[in-house]
């Protein structure tokens, strides 16, 4: 993507480039300072404990089992040495198992947790590049771009934070109204004459 980026950069006539101002912004910086970001690593901090928990309890359970396994195997007759060695294998497989399948949850979990928040911020920089006619707006992570042309680029984070409504927008200044009686102009004091000499 970066590649086809900077080719279809570097096919633009200069002059045509010259003319498009475009914004720039660090996309994880301004996610993350979003109020639905954190509720969604809550989520799935809460839901990553409920999966370690019973990934826990899985492996006490294997743990006791074992543990009686070896205090009477010397007693257990042949076919019962092999159930209970059985029963082992099933339990430490279905541990296993269960970690695996746990992980895909989580990922996929995630994944559409972050998605709602990405959909979020991607409509606010859509709404920001329209609004202010940006030519397109580039995310700064990675180290993607090390350097920005200050004519050419705008920093758009606080744009996107405002329309996001993390910050509020800056007042603008109040012009004074006319009065009904208008003061009469200063008129300019003469300068004092230097005296050559």
């Amino acid at each position: 993507m970066k590649r086809f980026f900077f080719l279809l950069i570097s096919l633009l006539p200069l002059s045509l480039f010259a003319q498009v101002q475009f914004g720039y912004l660090s996309y994880q910086t301004v996610m993350k300072e979003m109020p639905e970001y954190a509720q969604a690593q809550q989520q799935m901090a809460a839901l990553r404990a409920k999966y370690d928990a019973e990934a826990v309890r899985g492996e006490e359970e294997f743990q006791k089992k074992f543990v009686e396994f070896m205090q009477g195997q010397k007693d257990f007759p042949q076919s019962i040495m092999q159930k209970r060695q059985a029963e082992l294998q099933t339990l430490m497989n279905g541990g296993v198992d269960f970690r695996v399948k746990a992980q895909e949850l989580l990922a996929q979990a995630e994944k559409e947790a972050m998605g709602e928040v990405q959909k979020k911020l991607n409509r606010a920089i859509l709404e920001v590049g329209v609004a202010y006619g940006y030519g397109f707006i580039l995310n700064i992570d990675d180290n993607a771009c090390p350097y920005i042309n200050p004519v050419a680029g705008v920093d758009v984070s606080d744009l996107v934070r405002i329309k996001l409504g993390l910050i509020e927008a800056p007042a603008q200044p109040q012009t004074p109204a006319p009065s009904a009686d208008p003061a009469p102009a200063e008129q300019p004091q003469p300068q004092p004459q230097q005296n050559a000499g």
